[in-house]
């Protein structure tokens, strides 16, 4: 990286990591697809961060806090980094609320993270992600049409399916009927 690039990163943004705010082991990151390292196509952040937007597997929630704030940030460059770094930990409702125009969406999809950002998330009443497989609790008594009977509050619900085209149903059986349920009416046990 050129060291008027890295002068000019450092002016920006005050000498700090413009994702999480350290001012420990800065380096500057070259936004991929883009290959000319001027600022308008970098940002400054943390070695820690960038080893992990490189190495996915190792990627922390917790050193990625500071996205709530840089996702903000008046410079295309971070932004891209914030949207990315959203959809790989599947903070969708952050994701919604970031604004970027048609060739800036189209530049932070560039690397494939978002592939999964267009699927369908099932969440349970307390907002908790649910997967094919988990089991869930009634939190309602609901009456089960085309079957005469009352799914009690409190039953469990085991190796309950995902249905793949609406967030708000799974499948699951009670009382040894296969039924479908609202989302908003189950809550996920441990």
């Amino acid at each position: 990286m050129s060291i008027v690039t890295e002068k000019r990163l450092k002016d920006r943004s005050g000498s700090v990591c413009e994702i999480s705010g350290t001012d420990e082991n800065l380096v500057v990151y070259l936004v991929e697809p883009k290959t000319e390292d001027i600022p308008e196509n970098c940002v400054l952040i943390s070695q820690k961060l960038k080893d992990q937007i490189e190495n996915p597997e190792t990627t922390d929630p917790n050193d990625w806090r500071g996205l709530s704030d840089s996702m903000w940030n008046e410079n295309l460059p971070v932004q891209i980094v914030s949207w990315r770094m959203h959809a790989r930990l599947k903070n969708i409702d952050m994701l919604d609320m970031m604004y970027l125009d048609e060739d800036a969406l189209e530049w932070a999809k560039a690397t494939g993270e978002a592939d999964d950002e267009e699927k369908i998330i099932h969440k349970d009443s307390n907002g908790n992600i649910l997967n094919d497989g988990d089991s869930v609790v009634l939190i309602k008594d609901l009456d089960v049409k085309g079957a005469n009977f009352t799914a009690k509050r409190g039953a469990a619900v085991h190796n309950i399916k995902l249905v793949w085209d609406n967030a708000e149903h799974i499948e699951g059986r009670v009382e040894n009927q296969h039924i479908v349920i609202l989302t908003q009416y189950v809550k996920k046990t441990k």
